[in-house]
């Protein structure tokens, strides 16, 4: 096979950042996708309807010329959510889904929720008027070992909340172990997980062997190989709950480079080169479809994209090394591997 006719592909975990950030990243995603769900973790995070919709503008502001792309907006969940603004901003579809974010949890993430009681009658809401939940899945308890905090997460509070609000329809975001694929894969209809590009391509080796790679840090943490390779089985598989969340996290690299590093990986230029290899490497190139481009849209009860996009193979093709950004440069995820595929209409 040399050429690949998809549906156009939407990204149901995308970070954009703002100001001079999400002018230089947006037509990275825009090139190829139709929708992304757009992350809320801002300073100060998007936590009202009027935050959502003022976000959305500049996001519309900043598509390049001609550009159908489409932000699905998200909000902020705090312990101070008022029921009566998520209904409204809902009920206008001014927001697909609401982000739990555990405090602490990763980049911006100081607001989020502690006590997971007080979220209990927003989440009943939700339940009812069938907006989706989007978890980053962690705990953040300091005696929880980094490579545990996603399947302690499950055990104390992911699987909690669902057994007492089995109407809430959750996505696991950015899954990273078996336990995740495992949990989602046996959760029933109301529960979906995204899975990352990076995640499908590095391990804990990546990141440590050899000194340490700023560049593959990112949070979720990568686990050990026996997660990437769970994760690929269940991105390849063609199972309507897996779909592609790339969790494309810009930042400036003196921000990457430093004694603290800021975790994320940036892959929104170079995503579909990478899944079409990856997916021809386990011989399921017939099923990156679903994965890319129908099983979100399945999920979230919307209409797959009516137009289409064609990867082509042929001699390694070559990506820009960085972004950038009036803020500074911002480095593109390397697989480590050629890529063979490219994104030709």
């Amino acid at each position: 096979m040399t050429t690949l006719t998809i549906r156009r592909p939407d990204d149901w975990h995308l970070h954009l950042r703002d100001g001079a950030m999400l002018k230089a990243v947006l037509p990275e995603t825009t090139r190829h996708f139709a929708r992304a769900i757009i992350m809320p973790n801002l300073v100060p995070p998007v936590v009202t309807a009027a935050d959502a919709a003022a976000y959305r503008d500049r996001i519309l502001s900043a598509k390049p010329d001609g550009s159908k792309f489409k932000p699905l907006m998200t909000l902020y969940l705090t312990e101070d959510t008022e029921v009566s603004d998520l209904r409204a901003a809902a009920e206008i579809g001014l927001i697909t889904a609401v982000k739990l974010y555990p405090a602490g949890a990763t980049t911006n993430s100081a607001s989020g929720v502690r006590d997971f009681s007080k979220v209990k009658r927003v989440l009943e809401n939700m339940a009812q008027i069938g907006l989706p939940l989007c978890v980053h899945g962690e705990v953040t308890d300091t005696e929880i070992d980094i490579f545990d905090r996603e399947a302690v997460f499950i055990d104390r509070v992911l699987d909690p909340i669902r057994r007492d609000i089995p109407g809430l329809k959750v996505i696991m975001e950015h899954i990273t172990t078996k336990d995740g694929v495992d949990y989602v894969r046996t959760g029933g209809d109301n529960i979906g997980g995204t899975i990352t590009t990076h995640h499908l391509v590095i391990n804990r080796n990546h990141i440590l062997v050899g000194g340490i790679k700023p560049h593959y840090y990112c949070l979720p943490v990568a686990k050990r190989e026996e997660h990437r390779l769970a994760l690929r089985a269940a991105a390849t598989s063609g199972e309507a709950s897996f779909f592609l969340g790339t969790d494309s996290a810009p930042h400036i690299d003196p921000l990457k480079e430093n004694a603290c590093g800021c975790a994320g990986c940036f892959t929104a230029t170079n995503t579909m080169s990478v899944l079409a290899e990856i997916f021809e490497q386990e011989d399921a190139l017939d099923r990156l479809e679903a994965f890319t481009s129908l099983n979100g849209p399945a999920f979230y009860g919307l209409e797959p994209n009516d137009d289409t996009i064609t990867l082509t193979r042929g001699a390694p093709v070559t990506y820009p090394d960085k972004i950038e950004s009036g803020d500074g440069p911002v480095t593109v995820f390397d697989p480590g591997f050629p890529l063979h595929w490219q994104v030709s209409a």
